[in-house]
Order: structure tokens, then sequence, then C-alpha cells
């Protein structure tokens, strides 16, 4: 099988197609052909070195396709079924074998394109506004990277819980999309500072919630627009580590709350993985979702797939289509 590994960590140069073994499912696991692989933010952390991996390692956490066998207990499942998953390695191929458990279904009309651009960042959106913040009328939040791949997801999703969205992008463009998703305000933060924005979009009492998945530029003043008890959840970093603060700064700003989430967390059961991923999946099917696929790079061209979403110049999903 073709799979992209990395062999040492480093810039995009060192991602590698190589020959690889196709690997045989085992007990409780399935192998899947991947039709389609979606990028995240964590590939090009985990190639960098900012997260360790043992190497070599085969990038990529998210993808969908098909069932082509199935190791031995497998009853769910059987070959030819169209399925999808997130937060499990080895995606940057043109197979993966993949535990049963962590496989979800993939529901008639959705392709396999954009299962693999929506599962990951979808369920992430899910558990944001409904567990680690719960979004309800009469809030109002602050969304970073509006026209990113979470995003545009996000704005969706809190409009319709009921609350006031406020979008930051860096160009007219991705302001448009951000607007087309939804926001109700949008700033772009290259020619206007955001906090003196916010602040007076709310009449100087601040957002209730901030979803940061931007880091080290944006952390300070995500912090000054909040109102007291607000929580700034940070969920991401592409612009670098929030570097060591002191918690009496919490205090000062108003009782906030910090939190740094991961997806694993919340879908560390299988129940929890199927009831995100199904109402996930669920929104796109019927329509409530949009999703908005940026690009498509084929396997060989894995490099400029990660200098693209590294540029930040990107709006919505990137794929690799093997």
């Amino acid at each position: 099988m073709k799979a992209v590994r990395i062999e040492t960590h480093g810039g995009p140069e060192v991602l590698r197609v190589v020959e690889l073994p196709t690997p045989k499912p085992g007990p409780g696991q399935v192998l899947v052909g991947i039709e389609a692989v979606g990028l995240n933010f964590i590939d090009t952390y985990q190639r960098s070195g900012l997260y360790q991996l043992p190497l070599p390692a085969v990038l990529g956490q998210e993808g969908a396709g098909r069932v082509v066998s199935l190791g031995a207990d497998v009853k769910t499942l059987k070959v030819g079924d169209r399925v999808a998953f997130a937060h499990a390695m080895g995606a940057y191929a043109d197979s993966v074998v993949i535990a049963a458990d962590r496989l979800v279904p993939v529901p008639n009309g959705v392709t396999s394109r954009v299962a693999a651009a929506v599962l990951l960042q979808g369920m992430t959106v899910q558990y944001l506004v409904t567990d680690t913040f719960g979004l309800k009328p009469g809030h109002t939040c602050l969304i970073h990277a509006a026209a990113g791949g979470v995003g545009l997801l996000l704005i969706q999703v809190a409009k319709r819980k009921g609350a006031t969205v406020i979008g930051t992008v860096s160009t007219p463009e991705k302001a448009q999309l951000a607007r087309g998703a939804g926001a109700d305000h949008v700033i772009n933060y290259v020619e206007e500072d955001f906090e003196p924005a916010v602040k007076q979009l709310t009449g100087g009492r601040g957002v209730q919630v901030v979803y940061d998945s931007v880091g080290k530029t944006t952390f300070a003043k995500s912090l000054n627009v909040l109102a007291p008890r607000g929580m700034l959840v940070t969920f991401g970093q592409s612009s670098g580590a929030v570097p060591p603060f002191d918690p009496l700064l919490l205090s000062q700003r108003g009782s906030l709350f910090l939190t740094r989430p991961v997806l694993g967390h919340y879908i560390a059961t299988r129940d929890e993985l199927l009831a995100r991923a199904n109402e996930t999946l669920g929104w796109v099917a019927d329509g409530r979702l949009k999703v908005r696929i940026d690009s498509e790079y084929p396997l060989a061209a894995v490099a400029d797939a990660h200098r693209r979403l590294e540029s930040r110049q990107s709006a919505g999903k990137i794929l690799l289509i093997p």
C-alpha cells in the first residue's frame, strides 16, 4: 500500500510517500480502503515534533472509505460498508487497520469526501457548544479563525443554538465566508484590533465565551474581551503555544474560566463516539450543516497540502485523496 511516513521531525519536506505491506486486521479490527483523508493542525504538530511521536510514523487521524476485510470477532460490520473514523492514527495511506469500535457508519447522502472533511472538526464543534460551554439564546460568542474548517462549522451550530456570533478573519474574502455561514459580526484583525471592536459590539460587556484555535497571538486579548465569569476555550495553537501565565490573572479579569479540551476525552467511549458522530453526520445529511472543502491533494503532494494548511490561507477543509 502507499502511505505517507515521517522518519524524522521537521518541516513539510520530511513527508515521504512510501510503499508498505498492506496490514491485515487482527481480532476486533477492520481493514479500511481509504477514499479521502482530512487534514488537521494536529498533523502538523506531530510532523514538526511539537507533539512527539515514535518514529517512523504514518500521520493522519481522520478518514473515510469502505470496509475491505474483517478480523476475527467483528460482528457489527461487513465488507463494503461505508465508514469513517477520527482520532485514530495512520490515515495518510490508501489502507489502514482500525479497531472496529472506533469506526462510525456514514449515512446515505454523505460522500466519503464530506465525511472525511467534517467528522473530526464536526465532533469538535459538537462537544464545544454542548459540553465544554453550553451555548444558549442570549449568549454572545467570539470565534477566532472563523473562516477555517472548524470556524465555519462552529458559526453554523452556534447560530442554531441561538447565540450571537462574532468572528475574526484575516481577509475580506474570509469575512464574506464567515458572514455566509451566519456570523452576526465579522472583524478583520489585519485591519482593526479585535479587542476594542468586540468591546464596542457588546457595549463594553464582553462575550460569554471565546472559542480560540489560534493560541499565542490571540490569548491575552481573548481574556480581555470576556464578560465576568466568562470562559476562554483554547482548543488549538495555529500561531504557536500560549506562554505560561499567572492564574491570578483570571480573577483580576472577572473570575474567568480557562479550559484546554481535546476531542479524545469527549469520545473516550463507544457510546460517546457514536452519539457525537451520528449527530454531526446527521446535521450534514439533512442539510443543517454545510461543509466547505478548501482543496484536495493527492498523496504525492502532501507537502503542499501541509504548506497550505500552515499558511492559514485556507478556508474550509483540506483533503488528501489516495
